[in-house]
């Protein structure tokens, strides 16, 4: 089995411990009412997306999400969160260098012997979430459900729809698709965006993701009997009729979005395996982004 096979069905026991942990957290954690960004890279900056919908939607506070080398840098905030797993990432560290003694900064990391820890204001480590793999798939999800935990929004029915999308088969004929496409709305386009980013690194797929009605405003022309088309939450009305008349194949979540996308990783390693590529080597990628000086 591929490390970010075993890593992926560790996920359960992972947001369980980060759920019951959140509170011991608060103090580093953003307080209601603050104006905040959450920022990362890559897979990171997806999550960031999805947790820093949930928060305006819950009516914590604005909350804005970044890729850390795109943060505006004359834009105010109360804090600013960093999620990275690595601890290393250079555009996460130059950013948390430019705030220093300026804005409050958290950092959530997996590795607490790495530059991060000085550079944060506030640290959050999730050491038992970190990975050998370089497609992150448990420390992701586990940041979003502290940070979920933290705003009184993760639920046991999280972990128990996480468990059932490791157990339950995969559709059929989804892993032979040559098309992909994610949708999402509020907070779920970001677990869109990673579901895609999911396949792009571990199978090269050809995959894509939007906001849900932005899908019919164009995206949707390209769709074939090849494409499978997979809704993370509920659907517009009658957007999945329509995709179905393209002869594509429709997936509905009926799961926990942040569980669907635990299905997304495993298509992701189904479809490398079938393409007899290794997803613990993705082509090009590196655990971390580490720039020269």
């Amino acid at each position: 089995m591929t490390h970010v096979a075993q890593e992926l069905a560790g996920q359960p026991e992972c947001w369980t411990r980060a759920a019951s942990e959140a509170a011991q957290h608060r103090a580093a954690l953003p307080t209601p009412g603050e104006r905040v960004a959450i920022v990362g890279c890559g897979t990171s900056y997806f999550m960031a997306q999805a947790a820093a919908a949930l928060r305006e939607s819950a009516g914590q506070g604005e909350t804005d999400a970044f890729a850390a080398s795109e943060f505006p840098a004359g834009r105010a905030y109360d804090r600013v969160v960093a999620l990275t797993r690595s601890g290393t990432t250079t555009e996460v560290l130059d950013l948390l260098g430019a705030l220093r003694g300026r804005t409050r900064t958290t950092a959530v990391t997996a590795d607490p012997g790495t530059p991060v820890m000085a550079a944060a204001d506030d640290v959050v480590v999730l050491d038992y979430a970190d990975e050998r793999s370089v497609v992150q798939t448990r420390f992701a999800t586990t940041a979003l459900t502290l940070l979920r935990a933290h705003l009184g929004l993760h639920t046991d029915a999280a972990v128990a729809d996480a468990r059932a999308a490791l157990a339950a088969e995969l559709p059929q004929g989804l892993v032979e698709c040559t098309q992909f496409t994610f949708l999402g709305r509020g907070w779920t386009v970001g677990l869109a965006n990673e579901a895609a980013l999911k396949m792009r690194e571990a199978s090269l797929s050809w995959t894509e993701a939007y906001p849900a009605m932005e899908y019919r405003h164009g995206p949707i022309s390209v769709t074939t009997r090849n494409t499978a088309t997979w809704m993370f939450g509920e659907a517009p009305r009658g957007l999945a009729g329509q995709v179905r008349q393209t002869g594509g194949m429709w997936i509905e979540g009926h799961l926990d979005p942040l569980a669907e996308l635990v299905r997304a990783q495993r298509l992701a390693v189904a479809v490398a395996a079938a393409h007899g590529l290794d997803p613990d080597r993705p082509r090009h990628l590196t655990r971390s982004v580490i720039l020269a000086p």
